[in-house]
């Protein structure tokens, strides 16, 4: 029974010391898989099949522009670029008439609630589709979108934004220099802007996201690429009033016959401190940078002008397109107004500051401003004359810029982003 037994023993010792190694291997996955989750903000990672395929060719893009070496974070934000929109149990149908409304968003929650309220009083919201484009991955942002039940909703994500890549370009690296210092003697990289400084990710992203945001919402995805009427773009710091969206509409409807060489219509002054005249008229005054609105028409003209955008040392888009874009399309770029604002922009923090004491803003979650009874119906009057605004003030042809965007780095993916929808027109020029 002794010879018998002693090898039983040793049997189930060695079962017990497996048992124990695939236990503790199994437990080091599920951290790793946790850490993992953690570290990306979210439960992000997606099957192949929920993505479907996607609506270009990005091996292709990569070998032909030489883009940055993807991240797993940055694939797998490709793949929810190509999720359909969600709601559409909800709202299975968009109007004929609609106009796209594109909310692009940075890292600022508070701010973000704000808006997304604001949008869910807006008349008519239910029957359009909010596109929302995010700078980056950020857990709380994508969480607050999730929530919207109001529209069609459909979130992409820039793959490229710099806050995607926390050790590599365009993000950065090692041998990236900083602030003012001499890449030759330190044997740093990167090219200063024209005041000496070396870029700042997080300064640089502002411009990336915009331009990467304007070419895939016109060329890239399939909810948009073929869309010919307007498009309006929004952002985190503006507040919607509820009549807002009928007054776009009714403003579309009017340029063509009120103001036919304007390029846009807007829902607010281009003086951001403004809540309108409150005169019964319209107003044709240069593009503002709140509640703007165009058609492909105009799109083309601002891709074919992507060198100008993405070689003038600015890293703001709007004074870009103030200063170096619309000054170089030949003529006076004005956009079509109400008397009356129908947004109003209350940032006042991180890199949108010195909006004054008087202005709107948010403490606590509150917006410190009034909702009249007139803000609340469309009240756009297709009767009204236009006043033309010829003599404004703001930037213009032949400021030089406020720099931050010196590095050849940046001017190239900038190129890129505008060339990686038109692959077959690129192959010519490459």
């Amino acid at each position: 029974m002794a010879t018998i037994r002693k090898p039983r023993m040793k049997d189930m010792a060695a079962l017990r010391r497996f048992l124990s190694v695939v236990s503790v291997t199994f437990l080091g996955v599920f951290l790793l898989v946790f850490v993992l989750r953690t570290n990306s903000g979210s439960n992000l990672f997606i099957s192949d099949e929920s993505g479907g395929d996607f609506s270009y060719n990005y091996s292709l893009i990569n070998a032909k522009f030489s883009l940055p070496k993807q991240t797993e974070l940055s694939i797998q934000l490709e793949k929810l670029n190509q999720m359909p929109p969600r709601n559409r149990d909800l709202y299975p149908r968009l109007a004929s008439d609609h106009v796209t409304i594109v909310l692009y968003v940075h890292n600022r929650p508070q701010y973000l609630k704000v808006v997304v309220e604001s949008l869910s009083h807006v008349v008519g919201i239910s029957e359009t589709l909010l596109i929302v484009s995010h700078d980056g991955y950020f857990h709380e942002m994508n969480k607050i979108v999730e929530s919207i039940r109001f529209c069609q909703v459909k979130q992409i994500f820039a793959p490229y934004s710099p806050h995607v890549f926390p050790e590599s370009f365009p993000g950065v690296s090692r041998r990236d220099c900083r602030d003012k210092e001499d890449a030759a003697k330190n044997q740093c990289q990167g090219l200063p802007d024209q005041y000496g400084n070396h870029r700042s990710p997080k300064i640089v992203s502002l411009k990336h996201h915009w331009w990467w945001m304007m070419n895939t919402v016109w060329d890239g995805l399939q909810e948009t690429r073929n869309h010919s009427g307007h498009v309006l773009f929004i952002e985190e710091d503006h507040y919607i009033y509820p009549n807002a969206y009928r007054n776009l509409q009714r403003l579309i409807e009017l340029k063509p016959k009120k103001c036919p060489d304007c390029y846009a219509v807007n829902l607010a002054p281009c003086d951001v401190n403004s809540r309108g005249e409150g005169w019964d008229c319209l107003f044709a005054e240069r593009m503002g940078n709140v509640g703007y609105s165009f058609n492909r028409t105009v799109w083309r003209k601002i891709h074919n002008k992507a060198r100008e955008f993405c070689y003038f040392d600015d890293y703001n888009w709007d004074i870009t397109m103030w200063t170096k874009v619309y000054p170089s399309f030949g003529s006076p770029v004005y956009t079509l107004r109400g008397p009356r604002t129908s947004a109003v922009h209350f940032g006042k923090c991180g890199l949108h500051q010195g909006q004054g004491e008087k202005n709107a803003c948010i403490d606590n979650g509150v917006v410190r401003f009034d909702v009249d009874s007139h803000d609340k119906v469309a009240n756009i009057k297709p009767e009204w004359e236009v006043r033309f605004n010829e003599h404004q003030t703001g930037y213009k042809a032949g400021f030089k810029g406020w720099g931050g965007w010196g590095d050849e780095r940046d001017r190239q993916l900038c190129l890129n982003f505008a060339r990686m929808y038109h692959l077959e027109d690129a192959a010519s020029s490459l």
